[in-house]
């Protein structure tokens, strides 16, 4: 019998062995020294804020795993022998493989810093680093002042984390704004705003030094490079995060900063195969970025490796672009493409709206030539993907998509409505421009 190893039981790993599963009787078996079954990773932060057990993390029960015949074992992959197909284990233990499927994440990205392997260094990333975050961070007692180092949804989401503790936090970014390299400067001066009115200290155009030893091993500070030295006990790295790669040394497998992969997801070496945050495209699918650190694509990378091992080869294309998240309180959506004030492609024209509350906005992204709709960035209402992924795809107009814009609310129908005070702002601006 075919035997696949995964190693790996994120969302990529795990969807891989679920689609093997319904499409054939191979042998599967899932190695993860993290923990010993899948769980819900965008929702770690629920556990520290209280508002969930770790338990309630994992989607599937226990015994889903042995009913389809899926065997989970606990362990570090410290060595793949390509040429053999055999995996070396921590202590020693060998596992062969006839085929292998690499889905085995990212860690948070370093840059050298001095005194960045203290103690209370740490990003948030995985089951460990949560149970860090709980020893090092229990109460404001223990942990009364906290840095974190870089924005973006990482940084947010351990912001809000620590302060239902009443830590106080302080967040070092180097852009002038929140996220200003994604987000355009009037959504990312809104978010700015938005944090530090939850209480936050945000230090713009602010960068990490250096990080600061007690003495005994521990941090007691960072020095910014603008020579200020801000007290803490716990160091929060959230300036992205990088390929779970390490262990691929001498293996044969052909890697850059990521695990090079085709279309089909196959590595250089035969019958070997990368999925998820640690894949990365050596040719780039359209505007996306060649390692995509999202949850759903690491889904879909699972489901199409699974497709073409089984004996149906099938390309991975991931369609539109999109994400979603939340800063505190306020929800994100974005379709398609809407790229920052200072990446903005040159033929890509913005259209802006925002709600007086200073908690909802709207950008829309379109081709300044023929008005073609490129994407959507929505703070504060929901939308619904499929209907933007259908106007996408039909290449509607940015007139079109306003008309339409109050058959994409995905709002529940006591919320109050703005399409009208949109449209109506759009018309007064094509009115304007002309």
């Amino acid at each position: 019998m075919e035997h696949i190893v995964i190693v790996g039981n994120g969302i990529a790993g795990v969807t891989a062995a679920r689609h093997l599963r319904k499409n054939s009787d191979k042998k599967i078996t899932i190695i993860s020294a993290e923990s010993d079954h899948f769980f819900s990773r965008t929702a770690l932060m629920y556990v520290y804020m209280g508002h969930m057990r770790f338990k309630d993390l994992k989607p599937y029960e226990d015994k889903f795993w042995v009913k389809n015949r899926i065997h989970l074992k606990n362990a570090y992959v410290e060595k793949v022998d390509a040429t053999n197909q055999t995996l070396i284990l921590a202590g020693g233990e060998k596992l062969t493989y006839d085929k292998l499927i690499l889905a085995t994440g990212s860690i948070p990205a370093k840059y050298g810093w001095e005194g960045q392997d203290l103690n209370g260094v740490q990003g948030l990333v995985s089951k460990q680093d949560l149970e860090q975050l709980e020893k090092t961070a229990p109460n404001n007692q223990i942990c009364p002042k906290a840095v974190i180092v870089g924005g973006g949804l990482i940084g947010v989401e351990m912001a809000e984390m620590l302060h239902t503790r009443k830590i106080d936090v302080t967040i070092l970014v180097r852009e002038h704004a929140f996220w200003s390299g994604v987000l355009p400067d009037g959504e990312a001066n809104m978010i700015s705003r938005h944090i530090i009115s939850h209480g936050i200290t945000l230090r713009h155009e602010e960068e990490l030094d250096k990080i600061l030893d007690d003495g005994k091993g521990n941090v007691r500070g960072v020095l910014t490079k603008k020579g200020e030295e801000i007290p803490c006990n716990l160091v929060g790295i959230t300036t992205g995060v990088k390929p779970k790669i390490d262990f691929l040394s001498d293996s044969g497998i052909e890697t850059d900063k990521g695990i090079l992969v085709n279309r089909f997801l196959e590595t250089n070496i035969k019958n070997v195969y990368a999925i998820g945050d640690c894949a990365q495209q050596r040719e780039a699918i359209g505007l996306r970025k060649p390692i995509e650190a999202v949850w759903y694509t690491g889904r879909m990378m699972g489901e199409t490796v699974a497709q073409t091992i089984c004996g149906t080869p099938f390309e991975y294309k991931p369609g539109n672009w999109f994400n979603s998240a939340k800063f505190f309180d306020i929800e994100y959506q974005t379709y398609g493409w809407v790229f920052s004030t200072k990446n903005k492609k040159e033929y890509e024209e913005h259209f802006h709206w925002k709600h007086d509350n200073d908690k909802i906005c709207i950008t829309i992204a379109y081709h300044k030539e023929n008005k073609e709709f490129l994407g959507i960035n929505s703070f504060g209402i929901r939308m619904k993907h499929e209907v933007f992924d259908c106007w996408l795809n039909e290449q509607r107009s940015i007139d079109y998509v306003i008309e339409n814009l109050p058959l994409a609310n995905f709002d529940p129908e006591f919320y109050k409505k703005h399409e009208k005070t949109i449209k109506e702002t759009y018309t007064l601006s094509s009115k304007a421009e002309v």
